[in-house]
């Protein structure tokens, strides 16, 4: 690691945010067969090449870096919200991820492709020759060492390293929660702006685009919603009703259904790759 004027770690900070509000790591991070049976029963739920909206608007920013018959590597595809797209826009798409559920599904999509390559191994422990393009969105949750996953990055990509990570803020009936009523909320303990500061450290200066999305709720009825709404409380117990009076604001009744708008942001970080001292272990 570079010598930085910043003296925060902000990998510690990274790893730090992993565990839960007590300070307990999480099962689901430690215990890979735990991680494997959640993405099982969402890859059941899934339609075929059912993707999320807000990956649109993602990947249209993302695609600018695409250059034409680009090889590119794809950390922790999931369900497939970028690697459809992608497959469209690259010669030679390499798929790696964790989960056999994950790779199963997405097998299916491209039985008679010969350039797409799937690979069932963490991204800390693969072993590939570069590609033009390295690309992960929302994949790196479950990393701890996360200096050398971007290293990685850095060293498998030949014209660019792409991530993308949706972030904040909270929905905002929550701050109302904190502020007004003096509940401790589960605020996000992990964001881009630590990934930003540790590409800085590492001597990677990385561009870094904001994009800002909408996400809507839909609910049949109120105590769908505020069930729903409050789950982000972490003390014991709560008033019902200052959770109703936080929401007020904030939802419309449409066509039957209670609607929440919630304004969130992507960040799209990526770099051209630079000669780090301590790649060639990559």
């Amino acid at each position: 690691m570079k010598k930085s004027p910043l003296k925060i770690d902000f990998e510690a900070l990274w790893q730090e945010g992993m565990h839960d509000w007590q300070g307990n790591m999480p099962e689901r991070m430690r215990n890979d067969e735990l991680e494997e049976a959640f993405w099982a029963q969402s890859m059941q739920k899934k339609r075929l090449m059912e993707t999320d909206a807000h990956a649109i608007p993602i990947y249209e920013r993302i695609q600018k870096y695409i250059p034409k018959n680009a090889s590119c590597i794809e950390i922790g595809p999931g369900w497939g919200n970028y690697t459809f797209p992608l497959r469209k826009d690259v010669s030679k798409l390499t798929l790696v991820d964790g989960s056999a559920s994950v790779i199963q599904y997405l097998k299916q999509f491209f039985t008679d492709d010969k350039a797409v390559q799937f690979i069932h191994k963490k991204w800390e422990e693969v072993n590939l020759s570069p590609h033009d393009i390295v690309i992960g969105v929302n994949c790196f949750y479950r990393i701890y060492e996360m200096n050398d996953a971007l290293k990685k990055m850095n060293a498998l990509a030949k014209k660019r390293a792409i991530i993308g990570l949706t972030t904040g803020p909270i929905q905002p009936h929550y701050t109302l929660l904190d502020e007004k009523f003096g509940y401790k909320i589960k605020y996000p303990r992990r964001d881009y702006i630590e990934i930003v500061n540790m590409l800085y450290q590492l001597g990677i200066y990385a561009d870094c685009e904001m994009i800002k999305l909408e996400r809507i709720y839909r609910y049949k009825n109120y105590d769908a919603l505020y069930e729903a709404q409050s789950k982000k409380i972490l003390d014991d117990s709560f008033e019902m009703e200052h959770v109703k009076q936080s929401l007020k604001g904030f939802i419309t009744e449409e066509d039957s259904e209670i609607l929440y708008r919630h304004t969130f942001y992507a960040a799209i970080i990526s770099w051209e790759p630079v000669n780090l001292y301590d790649e060639k272990k990559f």
